[in-house]
């Protein structure tokens, strides 16, 4: 039985040489885990539009975006996920958290000390190798 694919984008954002993570509501799948934030593809939407659209959706600020990094594949137990992160820069906006129960900036020797969901893990993995 194969799983429903959900492909989706999320942005490690820089924010004054920090990177922000967002911790998931109760309410949410994986509650309580931290993710970099992003969302679910649209039809007919690009990557990069979507991770913009999300972010601001989401968080209220608006991002540059600077590289894609590797895709991540994650199965679930009843879904399947594409992760497609994007590096990018805080630009504007005041942080207003609409989906999540809060956030922290971190040096990335730091990410390891929060609770991630599992398919953000491989993206931790390789930011602190970069």
């Amino acid at each position: 039985m194969s799983n429903k694919l959900i492909k989706v984008v999320c942005a490690i954002i820089n924010i004054n040489n920090k990177i922000l993570a967002v911790q998931r509501s109760q309410t949410m799948n994986q509650p309580l885990k931290w993710e970099f934030p992003g969302g679910k593809i649209e039809p007919g939407e690009s990557f990069e539009d979507c991770i913009k659209r999300e972010i601001k959706e989401e968080l209220n600020i608006e991002i540059v975006l600077l590289k894609r990094l590797s895709t991540i594949n994650h199965d679930y137990p009843n879904f399947s996920i594409q992760l497609i992160p994007f590096q990018a820069n805080y630009l504007k906006g005041n942080f207003v958290l609409k989906e999540h129960k809060q956030y922290k900036l971190l040096n990335k020797e730091e990410l390891d000390s929060l609770d991630w969901a599992d398919a953000d893990l491989p993206i931790v993995k390789e930011l602190q190798e970069l």
